[in-house]
């Protein structure tokens, strides 16, 4: 038996589209509200009756979270041209390495708009 897990987390960080022609108005300086989402599946361990420790997730999180947040995403390795399907990738790849039950990362930019990776 499966169950999957969700944590969200908030980070604030500042970004430009450099890729992205001049008049467009993200090809500009400016910052997001993000918020992350990662799902996790797994089995249940019948030891303590959980998955994964909330605690242990966020714990192994904080490390990878202070490289992006209260930053320029651009001057991030990876993360040169910041884009949300971008910055999904990028988390997915640094947490899936602590994270082995890690199956997805969602980054909404704005309570309107999210992009999830893998689909």
């Amino acid at each position: 038996m499966k169950f999957e897990l969700k944590q969200h987390f908030q980070i604030e960080s500042a970004r430009f589209l450099p890729k992205l022609e001049k008049t467009h108005p993200c090809s500009r300086m400016h910052g997001h509200s993000f918020k992350i989402i990662l799902t996790l599946v797994g089995p249940l361990d019948p030891a303590v009756g959980w998955v994964i420790d909330y605690n242990e997730i966020q714990a192994k999180m904080k490390p990878i979270l202070d490289l992006i947040d209260h930053r320029v995403l651009n001057e991030v390795p990876g993360l040169e041209n910041p884009t949300s399907e971008l910055l999904a990738k990028w988390l997915y790849d640094k947490a899936r390495v602590v994270l082995p039950q890690l199956v997805r990362v969602t980054v909404a930019e704005t309570p309107a708009t999210e992009c999830t990776y893998p689909a």
